[in-house]
């Protein structure tokens, strides 16, 4: 059993920690939130994320999860430490290390023996040996030779999935340097082990880039096929059935090829413009990268067009009110963190449109998002609250409920019958057989 303390308690630092104490580690999660330790010692959840409260509970109640504000003491009663604090995008699109800086500088002034400092945060390039330097400037100060390691252990969390994906990665990436500190991180992640997880040891750059260079792919995979749709729509093709044929390739996968308006969340956004800025940086010209970030804001912006064009028989948009169902920037999430219906929503209130909004989990966090368009939108109380008497209905996010929607009842509801079907979850016919106009990405 190793004992770990998990630095940082938003959601990586969160799911990590939790997950880690399933794998029967000792786990002590911090923060210096008082009111989000707080929430958590009451045995609540501060984000949405299925079965994170289930496992919170059952570890909890086992003893192998704390949570606490106090950094000294949970520091140095463990002998791993976790780094798992924000990295947000930097004026430039670099990741701002600002957290990280200030961690790795407390763990150097309180540590007393030998320990582990794992980055689970992303970070670029070289991060891992300037936390070593910041540890070891802090030790200096104190004129004290204590030994420590510097692990680089990147987390491929996908919201919504983040349990499994913890617990049934596809990959364990592991950057290190010597071999007790190997045999610690494999004690760690015992179990996996066991289950035959492929796990790839590497040095810390590697590590490092690895992360960067996952994410930036599957950015620029939904790019191509949200580019792909686009032509779709202009020489006649379906770009479902384009992207099942692609996908049937087994050099290329059928993942992440399901066009839409445009990516977001906490990962894909800010990682893009780290990568970018990293490559900058050592005078490497990214030019797919900075592409994919340009191309993934135009189509957003087209589906502002798209909305506008489509229902230009009944004049502009200005006094026309549309229904967005779907806030969050995928389903199984409450996270709105650069999500396409920000600046669709944003773009529609410009042209003078209102809005009546719903989402099953991201209500709380789009009050404080449209604070700057309050005065053009409606927060529904379901679904049907949000159509009746719309002029037009926007699907954003593929929640499941908004996948067998009552068709014949919306009809009814709603004032002119524009369907825009921003995540092609319907089929044309079904649509359009009940009178509502049919508009698709791609189709």
């Amino acid at each position: 059993m190793i004992n770990i303390a998990v630095i940082g308690t938003g959601y990586v630092g969160l799911v990590s920690g939790a997950c880690l104490a399933d794998f029967g580690n000792m786990v002590t999660c911090i923060d210096n939130n008082s009111e989000k330790i707080d929430i958590l010692q009451r045995g609540e959840i501060p984000i949405y994320e299925p079965g994170l409260d289930l496992i919170v509970e059952r570890n909890t109640k086992a003893g192998r999860l704390h949570f606490t504000t106090d950094f000294e003491a949970a520091v140095t009663a463990n002998n791993v430490l976790f780094i798992a604090v924000g990295t947000p995008p930097a004026d430039d699109g670099s990741a701002d290390l600002r957290y990280v800086k200030e961690v790795a500088r407390k763990i150097g002034q309180v540590i007393e023996s030998y320990t582990v400092v794992v980055d689970k945060s992303t970070v670029p390039v070289g991060t891992a040996r300037k936390v070593y330097g910041w540890i070891k400037d802090e030790l200096l100060i104190r004129g004290k030779d204590i030994p420590f390691d510097v692990v680089s252990n990147p987390e491929f969390l996908r919201e919504g999935s983040a349990v499994q994906d913890f617990t049934h990665p596809d990959r364990v990436v592991i950057g290190l340097e010597n071999e007790r500190s190997r045999k610690i991180m494999k004690d760690i992640y015992r179990s996996l082990y066991l289950n035959e997880t492929p796990f790839i040891e590497t040095n810390l750059e590697s590590a490092e880039m690895i992360k960067y260079a996952s994410n930036s792919f599957l950015a620029l995979k939904i790019t191509f096929i949200n580019e792909i749709a686009n032509l779709c729509e202009k020489v006649g093709a379906n770009v479902q059935d384009v992207a099942k044929a692609v996908g049937r390739d087994g050099r290329i996968g059928s993942k992440f090829l399901h066009p839409g308006p445009g990516y977001g969340g906490s990962c894909f956004p800010k990682d893009t413009q780290a990568m970018a800025q990293i490559g900058k940086d050592y005078g490497e010209h990214l030019s797919l990268v900075e592409t994919t970030i340009e191309a993934n804001k135009r189509q957003k912006i087209r589906m502002i067009e798209k909305i506008e064009s489509g229902m230009g028989r009944h004049g502009s948009l200005s006094g026309k009110t549309i229904a967005i169902l779907g806030l969050a920037f995928k389903q199984n999430t409450d996270d709105m963190r650069e999500s396409p219906a920000i600046l669709i929503c944003e773009g529609l209130a410009s042209k003078g449109a209102k809005l009546k909004v719903w989402d099953p989990a991201a209500m709380k966090e789009a009050l404080w998002r449209f604070e700057s368009i309050k005065d053009y939108v409606y927060f529904a109380r379901d679904e049907y609250d949000a159509i009746e008497n719309a002029d037009a209905l926007v699907i954003l996010t593929p929640w499941n409920q908004f996948r067998n929607l009552d068709l014949p009842r919306i009809k009814k509801l709603l004032a002119l019958p524009y369907f825009f079907d921003l995540r092609n979850i319907y089929k044309r016919n079904e649509i359009e057989e009940i009178g509502l106009i049919y508009f698709a990405i791609g189709k």
